[in-house]
Order: structure tokens, then C-alpha cells, then sequence
């Protein structure tokens, strides 16, 4: 069976996000600071059509948490548009043309028709949790992996219920004082270290989820 997977940003405290998180700043105070490892790749820049940028390890690990993927799961808020009823002009942050290119399953308690992109991607919204958007992610998937794409919540929701294999974590030298806990009420998952390499803007530590 194919492997359940992610991979996240945080920052030394263990935030995911930054506080105050709202629509117009999804991750919050300082939270793109978690991410500043990855934007500046070639690897990152050439998944979003952007020609240029860094090469070395970290453009490695950008690379390599797209490999073998044949789905994505999302949660509401990393996909956007606010709360409660679907705003139908919302179609992402990422533009026509995604950069996932498979397709993605995206949890919400509120229904909307599969919305197909430009280069492969469709967002099909599911609404009864997530081991039934797991099952749809795995079938899509074809035998391929199926990467938990975040935010915070649905990475938790995944360990607390024991359906995630390899959890990847990008560690930001960076303090944010309070946001959004990455893991809190997760249970006891019992994490095994299987590589850890390191760049000056972030320790990238992939676990084995037992």
C-alpha cells in the first residue's frame, strides 16, 4: 500500500503559524519567515513556473517531497477562502495553474462541485473527514503516495488517528513566541528518525510514524 506522508515548516518553538491567522494573513505574524528556506530555490521556483533561483540541499528537499506523489490531502484553510459557505470566485492562492498537478482532496464541512485546474489539478472537497478523504486520496493516487499538504490541523488530525507514515518537519532557526502548535493533541505517535541534514536557514528531520 502506498505510504500517507508530509511535510511542514516550523519554527524552533513549534509553531506551524504565526498569531493572529486570518484570511488576509493565513500564517499569521511572522509566519512566512518559516518558509523562507524553500522560496528561494530552483526547485521551488520551477514547481511554481518561475524561472532562477538556489540550488544546494535545500533545493533538494523541495525536489524530493514531490516525488512520488499522486495525491494530495488539504485542509480548508490552506486551501482559503474564508469560513462557513463557499465564496465560488475563490479557486486558491495559487493561481489557474497550480503547482501540485495531481489531484487534491481538501477537507470541509461545506460542499462544492470538483473544481478542475489548468496542468493537472482538481480540488474535489470532501465533507465526511478524513479517512474518507484519505480512501478517495489513495484510489486517485494509483498506487502512488499520498502527501498530507497541511495546514497544522489536518497534519494533527492525521497523527491523532494513527493514518500517517513519515512525517517531515523543516525547522526554521526562528522563534515565534505563540501561532499555532504544530504538535498538540496528537496522542503518543511513536516517532523514529530516518534522516536529518541541515542547511543555514533549516534542519530537515524526516521521522517514521509508528
Amino acid at each position: 500500500m502506498s505510504a500517507v506522508r508530509c511535510q511542514i515548516s516550523i519554527s524552533l518553538d513549534g509553531f506551524a503559524a504565526g498569531p493572529e491567522q486570518s484570511p488576509e494573513n493565513p500564517i499569521g505574524i511572522g509566519g512566512m519567515r518559516l518558509h523562507e528556506w524553500a522560496l528561494a530555490t530552483r526547485a521551488w521556483r520551477s514547481q511554481h513556473g518561475q524561472e532562477g533561483g538556489e540550488d544546494g540541499i535545500d533545493s533538494e528537499i523541495v525536489r524530493r517531497s514531490t516525488e512520488g506523489v499522486g495525491s494530495y490531502v488539504m485542509g480548508r484553510r490552506m486551501f482559503g477562502g474564508g469560513e462557513g459557505e463557499w465564496d465560488l470566485g475563490w479557486r486558491g492562492w495559487w493561481g489557474e495553474e497550480p503547482p501540485f498537478r495531481v489531484p487534491v482532496f481538501v477537507l470541509t464541512h461545506h460542499p462544492r462541485e470538483p473544481l478542475v485546474m489548468e496542468g493537472g489539478t482538481t480540488f474535489t472537497f470532501v465533507t465526511d473527514g478524513i479517512e474518507s478523504a484519505l480512501a478517495q486520496a489513495r484510489e486517485a493516487a494509483g498506487g502512488l503516495d499520498v502527501s498530507v499538504a497541511g495546514g497544522a490541523s489536518a497534519i494533527r488530525q492525521f497523527l491523532a488517528a494513527g493514518l500517517l507514515d513519515e512525517l517531515t518537519l523543516h525547522i526554521a532557526p526562528v522563534l515565534l513566541g505563540s501561532g499555532e502548535r504544530l504538535l498538540e493533541d496528537v496522542g503518543d505517535p511513536e516517532l523514529v528518525p530516518v534522516e536529518a541534514v541541515g542547511s543555514p536557514l533549516a534542519t530537515h528531520v524526516t521521522y517514521r510514524v509508528r
